[in-house]
């Protein structure tokens, strides 16, 4: 892809000629970069008079020329190449167009410097930076930036490691109930070996992930299609039904006959309900309750609700607890929970374009509430941070 600007008197050389300096950029990004607002910016941006140059801009996918990463050194996608005029620039990670308005300048005004040196002698720069006093200084900001991008990059990379080890635990969970079912005589073989069936492909599934997380967003790993949620939540309730049975605690369910098909990803909404439903039982009391329910609240939205009799979460902590790495003082020395999971699922509910929250009293239990939009027609791909259709989750 190429896009070219006709030329206006921008610099004038020595014989008149009017003519924008000539920039030549490789645009490093998937598809899923590409829809964002960001990058649909820059490429409006470039193709634009407000750019100062004359710009050829290619376009490649990662996915489909990974030598790329390698060639230019990309510590992050998607990333913008500047290949000429040299020195060879990278502009990785978020914000792209905003951090190339803030260097087009600077390369401007290293293009006349170098037009002017063809002609004149080498002179100072603002009566005391040199030609090369300038340039060490552009690739001393140039290493100060892929330093940053770089430290970012690695602090992705680690949630999303963090994130997929977690979600390791649930199918391994339910493959180890399903053991101990099956040596109690709980359940048949039959479906002993269905429940290990699945949950090894969902392992499989996982392990794919842990090879993308170093090149893709963890947001771009999700397939949403039309879904039953409410089979799905049935499946969890059976998958975890040792952590209540012979507990004597009672879990109630309200999942409608008539509740629309969602539009979500299948393997990662199943994460989100046993994630929560695991919760709700770890943190619920022999004799107590937990309620399921499931909700067509609007036409857009299904609402699911995980509600239990345990200790409670006090209201300062409500928001914090769907944070990366934030765990309860009063549970984290009793049980484990409200760690890593929460977080996931705060990520799963915003990337299918809805919202995950939670009311509690201290001693008085807790609900937990996911917003998924129904599924009306809609094609994949086409999530968005504020989910398909642009519709905001209800409050």
């Amino acid at each position: 892809m190429s896009v070219d600007h006709p030329t206006t008197a921008a610099q004038v050389a020595n014989d008149g000629a009017t003519e924008r300096p000539e920039l030549k950029l490789l645009l490093v990004a998937t598809s899923y970069h590409l829809a964002s607002q960001d990058l649909r910016n820059l490429i409006q941006f470039l193709k634009s008079e407000e750019c100062a140059f004359k710009v050829s801009l290619e376009i490649a996918d990662p996915g489909h020329q990974p030598q790329l990463l390698e060639l230019h050194r990309l510590v992050a996608t998607p990333a913008l190449v500047k290949l000429d005029p040299l020195p060879k620039q990278v502009i990785a990670g978020n914000a792209i167009t905003q951090k190339l308005r803030s260097w087009l300048p600077r390369w401007q005004q290293m293009e006349v410097v170098t037009s002017l040196g063809m002609s004149l002698r080498p002179a100072e720069i603002d009566g005391s930076r040199t030609k090369r006093e300038l340039q060490l200084e552009d690739q001393l900001l140039v290493l100060r930036q892929e330093n940053e991008t770089l430290t970012e990059r690695l602090g992705v990379q680690e949630r999303l490691l963090r994130m997929v080890a977690h979600e390791l635990r649930t199918p391994l969970t339910a493959a180890k109930l399903a053991l101990q079912s099956h040596t109690l005589g709980q359940i048949d073989e039959t479906r002993f070996r269905d429940v290990l069936t699945r949950r090894l492909d969902d392992i499989q599934e996982l392990s794919k992930d842990l090879l993308e997380v170093g090149t893709t967003r963890w947001e771009a790993l999700f397939n949403p299609q039309r879904l039953a949620l409410g089979k799905v939540a049935a499946e969890a309730i059976l998958e975890l039904e040792k952590l209540w049975i012979g507990r004597d605690l009672e879990l109630i369910t309200d999942i409608p006959a008539d509740l629309p098909d969602v539009f979500a990803d299948q393997r990662r909404m199943r994460q989100v309900l046993l994630n929560l439903l695991e919760n709700a039982l770890k943190f619920t009391p022999d004799r107590g309750r937990v309620h399921l329910t499931l909700l067509h609240r609007t036409d857009q939205w299904v609402q699911v609700s995980f509600c239990d009799t345990g200790p409670g979460i006090p209201k300062s902590e409500q928001e914090r607890i769907f944070l990366d790495r934030v765990r309860l003082p009063q549970t984290s020395s009793t049980t484990s929970g409200y760690g890593v999971g929460l977080s996931v699922c705060r990520r799963i509910a915003e990337v299918h374009g809805g919202r995950i929250w939670v009311v509690s009293e201290p001693g008085e239990g807790a609900c937990f509430h996911v917003s998924v939009p129904v599924w009306s027609g809609q094609v994949q791909p086409g999530l968005t941070p504020r989910g398909p259709d642009r519709r905001v989750a209800p409050q």
